[in-house]
């Protein structure tokens, strides 16, 4: 669709579709994050076992992140980046209240529950792709960095929020309440959403970039092929490889909380909020970093893979206040990674391309997410100090390889 002054000049400024984004976020975390905080002692009330537990929420995760690989191809090849960004919001906001229902259900329940938790997943994997190409066209116009990161701000304002109001409701009445009354901000973020389409059908007008076909010339793929990032570039490949080595080798917080009681460091009760702080530490460091990234260029991210390393050093060890600086660095890096790190994606991909690239992106941020669970668990069982070795030695890797990407490609001379 071409690109005229007269659509710009009747679109809403970039900054208010920026934040209108970021409140659609912000009610659709407090749904899926104020559930995933309780996601636990809900499956056990419905009978599960500490293994189906496990599987049920890795399995979520893998859903969410893998899936992506084939609904960017999806949205790139069909166009429907609001079709897709509709339905996956959409499957969140109906799935999760309706765990409510679980204990209605007799024998049935947990297989209900386990469910509608995967679907809520799939929601993510569904709108993931789509959502950020249709972001990457308007942040361009207000710095993508900055674009990105108050976006992330106010998607952590709902991650910090949603486990709070689930916790009130949970002591006032019960956790199936606590799941019911999610189904409120869900209702808040498809009011915004549908009317922000409504608003902005064309987000490519922000976009100097125009959000022009693939080029006739170029040797049509197949769905699988797209999948996979055929035609993607070598920088692009490098470059996810580089962020995924961060992101697998992040110590998980399921593991950090899972320290901070067994070593009796913290009561049960106080591990929410431990991480409702980090939800807020996630919400500040994209703001810092996006804001750095538009003055000074990817050099920034380079910081990334040294929080990395500090985290579990500190967030394991057996006094309190070192927890609580690695829950600080675990939270700082985790806003990076999901903010500035994608804006990163839409320098090194033309935007026809986006959204089967930020797919790619998350397949392979989530297939060593997986690795990295796995295998931070097993050290952790067995060794603390083979497991801050490892972490350091991936971190040593992924720093190299971001310099080598960001030198090869030119973006830290272009951004800087």
């Amino acid at each position: 669709m071409a690109v005229t002054q007269s659509s710009r000049d009747r679109a809403p400024t970039a900054w208010r579709v920026v934040w209108w984004f970021g409140f659609v976020s912000l009610s659709a975390d407090m749904v899926y994050e104020g559930a995933r905080s309780v996601y636990g002692p809900l499956l056990a009330a419905l009978g599960a076992s500490a293994v189906v537990v496990g599987l049920v929420t890795g399995a979520g995760e893998a859903v969410a992140l893998v899936l992506r690989l084939a609904f960017g191809p999806i949205a790139d090849r069909t166009g429907r980046y609001w079709s897709l960004t509709i339905l996956g919001y959409g499957l969140t906001a109906v799935c999760v209240p309706l765990l409510a229902l679980s204990p209605r259900l007799g024998t049935a329940g947990l297989a209900f529950a386990a469910t509608m938790i995967l679907l809520e997943r799939l929601g993510k994997a569904v709108r993931s792709p789509s959502k950020s190409a249709l972001l990457a066209h308007v942040a361009s116009a207000v710095g993508r960095g900055r674009g990105f990161g108050v976006h992330k701000a106010l998607d952590q304002v709902g991650a910090f929020a949603g486990p709070l109001v689930v916790a009130a409701v949970v002591a006032a009445s019960s956790l199936w309440a606590g799941m019911a009354v999610l189904a409120v901000p869900g209702a808040i973020a498809m009011v915004l959403l549908l009317t922000l389409r409504r608003r902005v059908p064309d987000p490519s007008v922000y976009d100097d970039e125009p959000a022009h076909a693939i080029p006739t010339d170029e040797a049509p793929r197949g769905w699988w092929a797209e999948a996979v990032g055929a035609g993607l570039s070598g920088d692009f490949f490098r470059y996810a490889v580089a962020a995924s080595l961060t992101t697998g080798a992040l110590v998980t917080f399921g593991i950090i909380g899972y320290h901070l009681t067994v070593e009796g460091l913290l009561p049960v009760a106080a591990v929410p909020i431990v991480y409702a702080g980090a939800m807020a530490v996630e919400a500040v460091a994209a703001l810092i970093v996006g804001t750095i990234y538009d003055r000074t260029g990817t050099r920034v991210l380079l910081v990334v893979p040294v929080l990395v390393a500090l985290v579990p050093a500190l967030a394991l060890s057996s006094a309190l206040v070192a927890v609580l600086a690695g829950v600080v660095a675990w939270g700082f890096a985790q806003g990076v990674q999901d903010s500035t790190v994608k804006a990163v994606v839409a320098e090194l991909v033309e935007a026809p391309r986006r959204a089967t690239a930020y797919g790619v992106f998350a397949g392979i941020q989530g297939l060593l997410a997986i690795v990295g669970g796995v295998g931070a668990g097993w050290l952790y069982e067995r060794s603390l100090p083979a497991l801050v070795a490892v972490v350091a030695i991936t971190q040593a890797v992924a720093l190299l390889l971001l310099l080598d990407t960001f030198r090869r490609s030119g973006l830290r001379r272009r951004a800087g």
